[in-house]
């Protein structure tokens, strides 16, 4: 009986239910573990390739986002804010300046109140009449000026070209003589020698012009050829004057050939000249600008720098002034510039006014005197320098254009005529310029436009970051070749003033300010219209639609529509926003149109509301798979109580649901943020400087704005398209936190 009871079980496991046993058992679970090591290591790979995609991507951007880069610019900007202050030098009272520094140490030697400075060869032809002023307590001689003790030593130079020094027999020969014998005879002028590292340069250099002579690098010989063909003018400083004077007088003296002139014309006149061809050497008491190089280079000549000896520059006054031995910095500063008398500067000095003597405009001596003694910035100077500087350095016209779009001032016009500015701000608020309404120009407005319109720095050369790493001595060698007269730099691309600035044409200059409110504009439109339409749609669906056929086909079509490209949803926003509606959305309804640019519809609100339909299906849905998690218990308990159908649905059901809601919302404007081409469909601006305003603004977005830029040719612009990149994840980052912190916090209330 007991064996027959057994039976029926047993037939139950076996037959019945099928389960295995013994060995079958044993093998179907190592099927299965195989089975679920092999799914294991696919979906580890596949994370693993998916994180590597993403680490790679990231890379690729970090890496042209940052590294070296070698800058050119137009106009120094340092330079610039120099000149402002050579200005008032040259303008203030009882001063008197000249080219010729004889005049000058002639006219201190004259006034026991006068003062001036110049090159130590002059005070050395005029100390019996002139005395010297130390400078911090140092005196200028040899050994202050090489240890650095005098602040005002300086480099002397001579520049010329390969070309010259190959065509020009004469100007080759010179070049020769003077860096062989320039130390052995430049005390006797007055200056000190320069170093021998310096000079050891300066002859490589005439070796690398002088390929043809055979020697080798490092080695020198003097030259002495029969027959010198050719002429040369030397032009420029007329500090340098005494010295190239000097070793042309040895060298005709020591029996060389040819014929040429000298010429004391300022560092500044004498290396313009030398550019436009007019002269085959220029002397000067600075370094060569990086415009000047530029001038040069445009005419076809590539200047190459010799340093040929160092001067430290005299600051004399009379013989007859008994008071003035040293000054300060700071005391010297204001001698030249605010101080009108000497008691102005030291009250134990006499109340007699300051007479000034100091080298013109054109002067290399003036230009490195500012350098040296003023600590000027171009971004610290006040905006009425600001302003004069553009003027003097933009055309009329380009400057009334600039004006027409935003004041400089508030009451008074520095490039359009008043009558002329009256008759154009009358016509209809449409056709008439931002300018006659705008604010005026703030004073970053203003250095942002020198910067672009007269300085003008161009990156001619960009490096990877990587590359930037393990290659740094090689490039800084490239190009202290290559763009002599470049600033190697290590850039971030993105900084402060990439995220501050407005777009330019310049990429050097150019920032995302105006992209990142378009697409902050344009979010804020999308989430604002189709949050409230998608949950909506989606508590109609789930909580109210019965199951007919009418409401199956709307839940397909919403199915269908989250995968119709996005390209279409831009169509369908012209058709509809653009076009049927441009009356609503480019504000002519409300009587907002103050710019005929945007009257075509073609707005924010337009590109928001686009975004949000493309989004909506995705809303729907996600909200709808939020609904259905909410257990039914829940709904049931609320309408037993005695709720109404919506008292529990908008107090109970809701609140469960917001978390997945909310992150449904996350991953739909996500890919709203991303988009371009609806935007492109819907009117987005690739170029626009100016702010949006309002929801009828004309706009750009930061996607719109890295397409733009990637599809231009020069380097610098992928640099800057993978610098907004990592400004558009922040900004993405940021608002998916924001997002997730809400649904965090719903979630433990919940």
């Amino acid at each position: 009986m007991g064996k027959l009871d057994n039976q029926p079980q047993r037939f139950f496991q076996d037959e019945d239910t099928g389960y295995p046993e013994g060995e079958a058992i044993k093998q179907q679970i190592n099927v299965r573990n195989r089975r679920g090591l092999w799914w294991r290591i696919f979906f580890m790979f596949a994370l693993l390739m998916a994180i590597a995609s993403l680490v790679a991507l990231l890379a690729t951007i970090v890496n042209d986002a940052f590294g070296y880069v070698v800058i050119i610019n137009k106009e120094d900007p340092e330079r610039l804010a120099l000149d402002v202050v050579a200005m008032q030098l040259l303008s203030a009272s009882n001063t008197v300046s000249s080219e010729d520094d004889n005049e000058l140490a002639a006219g201190i030697a004259a006034n026991p109140n006068g003062i001036g400075f110049f090159g130590n060869a002059y005070y050395q032809q005029n100390q019996d009449s002139l005395r010297l002023v130390a400078i911090d307590g140092e005196l200028p001689n040899e050994d202050t000026a090489v240890s650095g003790d005098y602040p005002l030593a300086r480099p002397l130079f001579l520049y010329t070209t390969a070309d010259i020094l190959s065509n020009n027999q004469a100007a080759n020969v010179f070049m020769n003589y003077l860096l062989t014998n320039v130390n052995a005879e430049i005390e006797q002028v007055g200056y000190l020698p320069t170093s021998q590292e310096d000079l050891t340069f300066s002859q490589r250099n005439w070796i690398k012009a002088n390929a043809n002579i055979g020697l080798q690098p490092g080695q020198w010989a003097a030259i002495k050829p029969s027959g010198i063909l050719g002429n040369f003018t030397i032009a420029g400083s007329s500090t340098v004057y005494p010295l190239t004077e000097h070793m042309l007088a040895a060298y005709t003296a020591a029996g060389y050939e040819g014929t040429f002139a000298n010429q004391s014309l300022g560092t500044t006149a004498g290396i313009a000249a030398f550019c436009d061809g007019q002269a085959d050497i220029a002397a000067a008491s600075r370094p060569i600008q990086s415009g000047e190089f530029e001038t040069c280079r445009k005419n076809g000549r590539f200047p190459q720098e010799f340093r040929v000896g160092t001067d430290a520059l005299a600051v004399a006054v009379s013989a007859q002034n008994s008071f003035l031995t040293n000054l300060t910095q700071e005391e010297l500063q204001q001698v030249f510039t605010t101080a009108e008398t000497w008691a102005d500067v030291n009250p134990a000095w006499p109340d007699e006014p300051i007479y000034r003597f100091i080298p013109g405009a054109d002067s290399g001596t003036l230009d490195f005197f500012t350098d040296a003694v003023y600590d000027a910035h171009l971004s610290d100077l006040s905006k009425e320098d600001l302003v004069r500087l553009l003027a003097a350095n933009i055309t009329v016209g380009r400057g009334r254009a600039l004006e027409r779009e935003q004041r400089f001032f508030e009451n008074a016009l520095l490039f359009e005529a008043p009558d002329l500015w009256n008759e154009v701000c009358a016509q209809p608020a449409a056709t008439r310029p931002t300018g006659c309404t705008a604010p005026v120009r703030s004073q970053d407005n203003i250095y942002d436009l020198l910067m672009a319109e007269v300085v003008k720095p161009d990156v001619v050369k960009t490096y990877t970051l990587l590359n930037s790493i393990l290659n740094r001595r090689a490039i800084q060698a490239e190009a202290a070749e290559s763009y002599p007269n470049g600033d190697l730099e290590f850039r971030a691309w993105v900084n402060r003033d990439f995220v501050t600035n407005a777009q330019s044409s310049t990429p050097e200059l150019a920032g995302v300010r105006t992209a990142i409110l378009g697409s902050l504009f344009v979010i804020a439109v999308t989430i604002i219209f189709s949050f409230p339409v998608g949950v909506g749609a989606a508590i109609y669906l789930e909580e109210y639609a019965a199951d007919n056929r009418l409401n199956r086909l709307l839940q397909t079509n919403i199915n269908n529509l989250a995968g119709v490209p996005s390209i279409i949803y831009g169509m369908l926003g012209l058709a509809i926003f653009v076009r049927a509606l441009e009356s609503f959305t480019s504000g002519a309804a409300f009587g907002a149109v103050a710019d005929p640019t945007t009257a075509n519809g073609r707005t924010i609100l337009s590109a928001g509301l686009t975004l949000g339909l493309l989004i909506l299906p995705l809303l729907i849905i996600n909200a709808q798979e939020a609904l259905r998690a909410v257990p039914n218990s829940l709904r049931q308990a609320g309408l037993a109580l005695g709720a109404t159908k919506w008292q529990t649905t908008w107090h109970h059901v809701l609140p469960v649901a917001l978390p997945g809601i909310l992150t449904g919302t996350i991953l739909a404007v996500s890919r709203a943020i991303g988009e371009t081409a609806p935007l492109v469909v819907v009117g987005a601006s690739t170029f626009i400087a100016l702010d949006p305003s309002g929801p009828f603004s004309k706009f750009t977005t930061l996607p719109i704005q890295i397409y733009q830029w990637t599809s231009r040719p020069q380097a610098e612009f992928r640099n800057i398209a993978a610098a907004a990149i990592l400004v558009l994840l922040a900004m993405l980052l940021a608002l998916n936190a924001t997002a997730v912190y809400l649904r965090n916090r719903y979630s433990v209330r919940m």
